[in-house]
């Protein structure tokens, strides 16, 4: 056996010789960012080796200064003796930090109350499907001897109306007691089928008739977000969230397949979604509001595809192999035992239905709170986080894609990047005389990184002051001492110096960085404009546009025009729709109207298969470039670049 030592966390695990040094850190616990999830193409999980010897190879993505100091990446190394492994502070702790999206701004607030009269004014009630009733039951006697649960129904069906009756083993085990407790006098929660059936899920001593709680759940392939609801009063008396433990797996879905495809990966993705994401979560919201698991008893949920296999443990490599089939799209009811969720175990958790292999739930959950369904206006909904997904169209019909944007707009894939956390860098705005970039950083802390939409501000600034080209490519002649290239005369623009932070080294943006931004932004444009091609329609009908995911609460929605990325229409018809998946799992816990409108929802969206629609890839390309190929088809960024 050989023994690995992790600092700062000093933690220790023994392990076999010749076993890789990530997978080891999977085991012990220690969180490592590894975007790329081992394919030695991203260089996030850089460690430095303090003592001892690793069998490993300098790649590209360690310089030869961190070489000599003892950098290695963990995905490329191999333990073949006693180590002493030391995990970068920004590495282990950009989990807890993460900026997320979770309905708490002033915004969310408004986008929230504007959401809610939707749904009224189109003659939905917002109530829950879930009832309580006190009951005060004939205590049993010589006379009237019959048993206890039909006792129960007895009284149900006098004075509630209810001929038919359910309830599961497990509730069935704790009626004796409560029954005899409470002196016959308890609190049943139960949901109604109809006028005559319903199903009994909880029973509480005395009248708790005033407390109904339900949780509304958004998982996110990179964060996850929750609320706590009053069902009675619809209000949200606790949030949390945090990223997603799957993170250690991949930063995105295929690398989460495909790791789930390992020798017990799909039992160690779901341990980390449920155990290690979700349960913690609840447990902090129950603990901040005064609120006993036991009394949540509703439980809506929204993720992509790949996130809702997951969930539920159901082997999803099927998704990502021709032609792309998902077990599911719409699930069955799940009580919340089988899953180990930490609430009441009757509670039963809905997963909002997705439409696609890479259209899922919480697309459904965000066309249901934008109210695309009901607009009278031609609609385009962009969701950016890890993955790019795309709706365009109005009450009479919804057309929907999705486009492989890859990890980029959560910082993967850069060198820089990193997900919106304190010290990432959010906002620039480059000194056209000096070069120098004017930084905004989450968490008013030293620079750590930069995120999504820092990179878009970046890339903007850099293309409108000559920094670089159209292409993507540094400008040689420029005299900065910010600008620099490598043997290789691969170029680099200096974020942040090292010794102006106090940094380990400098914060920079490679032509390399920059061309992956490129391709990405240009996956989200292409699919855009391929999906509103295929009705024969083109950017100059759309009414509004809808920016969803964490992303757009800091974007800037005139450089992400300069760079390509939205089309380039009256900035007017651009708004911020905040967390809607997690909105519309609200909608849905708070109204069986919504859910049902939901469901009509996922139905009615025709799904578009970019990869096989003719004129995507000719489009794509022509999108690789900043803003576009053809930049008659951004005039005022035209405009812009001509001065």
């Amino acid at each position: 056996m050989i023994r690995v030592k992790f600092i700062p966390e000093n933690i220790e695990i023994n392990c076999d010789y010749g076993d890789n040094l990530l997978e080891v850190a999977r085991k012990a616990d220690v969180f490592i960012d590894a975007p790329c999830n081992g394919n030695v193409s991203c260089g996030k999980c850089k460690v430095k080796l303090i003592k001892g010897k690793v069998d490993t190879k300098k790649t590209y993505h360690i310089k030869d200064e961190e070489w000599n100091e003892g950098y290695i990446l963990a995905c490329n190394s191999k333990v073949i003796e006693d180590i002493e492994i030391e995990v970068p502070s920004k590495l282990s702790s950009s989990m807890d930090k993460m900026k997320i999206e979770d309905l708490s701004t002033e915004r969310d607030k408004q986008i929230f109350q504007r959401t809610k009269k939707l749904l009224i004014d189109n003659n939905m009630k917002l109530k829950s499907y879930v009832r309580k009733d006190y009951i005060e039951i004939d205590i049993p006697n010589l006379d009237d001897n019959i048993s206890d649960w039909d006792r129960i129904k007895r009284h149900l069906r006098n004075y509630l109306g209810y001929t038919k009756v359910f309830c599961r083993l497990q509730m069935l085990r704790k009626i004796p007691h409560i029954l005899r407790q409470s002196n016959f006098k308890v609190t049943i929660t139960h949901i109604p089928r109809g006028n005559d059936r319903t199903t009994i899920v909880n029973m509480e001593e005395g009248d708790t008739t005033n407390r109904l709680y339900g949780v509304a759940l958004d998982i996110g392939t990179t964060s996850v977000a929750a609320c706590l609801v009053d069902l009675y009063k619809g209000e949200l008396i606790a949030k949390a969230s945090s990223g997603n433990a799957q993170i250690k797996y991949g930063a995105d879905v295929i690398n989460r397949i495909i790791y789930s495809t390992k020798k017990d990966g799909l039992d160690q993705l779901n341990r980390a979604i449920i155990h290690e994401t979700i349960n913690p979560l609840l447990n902090k919201m129950c603990k901040d509001s005064g609120v006993d698991k036991n009394e949540i008893i509703a439980f809506v949920c929204a993720g992509n595809t790949t996130m809702s296999h997951l969930l539920l443990g159901v082997y999803p490599d099927y998704l990502r192999l021709e032609p792309y089939i998902p077990t599911f799209l719409k699930a069955p009811f799940i009580k919340a035992s089988e899953l180990e969720l930490d609430i009441n175990p009757e509670t039963f958790l809905y997963i909002v239905p997705s439409v696609a292999s890479y259209v899922g739930g919480d697309i459904t959950a965000g066309v249901l709170a934008s109210g695309i369904w009901a607009s009278d206006e031609n609609v385009l909904f962009i969701d950016l986080g890890t993955n790019g997904e795309i709706v365009f169209g109005n009450k009479d019909y919804l057309m929907t894609c999705a486009c492989s944007a890859g990890p980029a707009f959560e910082g993967g894939e850069i060198s820089c990047g990193m997900r919106a956390a304190s010290g990432a860098i959010e906002k620039v705005k480059i000194d056209r005389d000096t070069f120098k970039p004017n930084l905004k950083i989450i968490g008013d802390t030293k620079p750590e990184g930069i995120c999504g939409s820092g990179i878009i501000d970046l890339i903007a600034e850099m293309m409108i002051i000559g920094i670089i080209d159209r292409r993507g490519k540094i400008n040689k002649n420029i005299n900065s001492r910010r600008i620099r290239f490598d043997e290789h005369g691969i170029g680099e623009y200096v974020i942040a110096f090292k010794e102006d932070y106090d940094l380990e080294k400098d914060i920079t943006i490679t032509e390399v960085d920059i061309d992956s931004f490129i391709r990405a932004k240009g996956a989200v444009y292409s699919g855009a404009s391929t999906l509103i091609e295929s009705l024969g329609m083109d950017f100059s009908v759309i009414d509004k546009v809808y920016i969803a995911g964490g992303i757009g609460n800091s974007l800037d929605i005139e450089k992400s025009i300069i760079i390509g990325l939205l089309p380039d229409i009256d900035r007017n018809k651009f708004s911020y729709v905040g967390n809607s998946s997690l909105m519309g799992c609200y909608l849905t816990l708070m109204s069986e109207d919504a859910r049902y409108k939901l469901e009509e929802c996922s139905n009615a969206m025709t799904y578009v298969e970019l990869s096989v629609y003719p004129s995507y890839m000719d489009e794509f390309v022509s999108a690789c470039f900043l803003p576009h190929t053809n930049i008659e088809n951004f005039p005022t960024v035209k405009k812009i670049l001509e001065v």
